[in-house]
C-alpha cells in the first residue's frame, strides 16, 4: 500500500502532539489538561487508522474484483484490522 501525504501529515502531526504531552509532564501540568490531550492523541490515532483501513479496503476491493470478481476475503480482513485496533 502507498500512504498519501494526508495520513503522513496525520502521523506527523500525533507524534508532535506526543511530544507535546511529555513536555506537559516534564512541567508538571495538571492530570486533567494530560489527559485530555491523551485523549485527543488516542482518538487521532484511531482517525488515521481508519483512514488508512479504508483506503486499503478501497484498493484490495477493486484489485479482488478486477482478478477474481469476489472482494469477499479482503472485506473480511479489513473487517478484522478495524476490530483489531479497538
Amino acid at each position: 500500500m502507498e500512504y498519501d501525504g494526508s495520513v503522513t501529515r496525520r502521523v506527523k502531526r500525533l507524534e508532535g502532539q506526543t511530544r507535546g504531552i511529555l513536555k506537559m509532564m516534564e512541567d508538571g501540568k495538571d492530570c486533567k489538561e494530560v489527559i485530555s490531550q491523551l485523549s485527543a492523541v488516542r482518538s487521532a490515532a484511531d482517525k488515521a487508522i481508519a483512514y488508512i483501513v479504508a483506503v486499503n479496503l478501497e484498493q484490495c476491493i477493486r484489485q479482488a474484483t478486477a482478478e477474481h470478481g469476489d472482494p469477499s476475503p479482503q472485506v473480511r480482513e479489513a473487517v478484522k484490522l478495524l476490530i483489531k485496533s479497538r
